[in-house]
């Protein structure tokens, strides 16, 4: 990767990774219950907001420091996806009076997607843990 490529990159998991983090502190300081709630709610089972929350939370930060940055991009498209088609995609792209819409989701959902497929090198826990070995082309790290 060149260069401006992998500063890109970098400013990519940087955003995602601080909004992820702050999206799922949130969630626990806003009273995860309510999340619980919410979830119930809506159909979906209230212990997935544990979980929501939990990798939103802790995937930031390791998106922040660089580590498990393809896995943790995979568990954040999905929950990009599963926002968009079972809450989002009603309100429509903008959103309506009661919803925001799925713009923000899908932008969120592209980066995450780069991120999988692409990685990131500069400033990443996993780059200097991983310096050395020889590179598995098969294996998500």
């Amino acid at each position: 990767m060149n260069k401006k490529v992998e500063v890109g990159t970098l400013i990519l998991r940087l955003t995602l990774g601080i909004s992820f983090f702050v999206h799922g502190l949130v969630k626990f300081q806003g009273g995860i219950e309510n999340i619980v709630g919410w979830f119930d709610s809506i159909g979906i089972p209230g212990v997935l907001a544990y979980a929501v929350a939990l990798i939103e939370m802790v995937g930031g930060i390791a998106l922040i420091i660089g580590l498990g940055t393809r896995i943790v991009s995979i568990l954040l498209s999905i929950i990009m996806i599963g926002a968009i088609f079972t809450v989002k995609l009603a309100a429509g792209f903008l959103g309506d009076d009661q919803l925001a819409g799925y713009e923000l989701d899908l932008a969120f959902l592209a980066m995450a997607v780069f991120l999988t497929m692409n990685g990131s090198k500069m400033l990443a826990v996993d780059h200097l843990v991983f310096k050395g070995k020889p590179k598995d082309h098969n294996q998500v790290v």
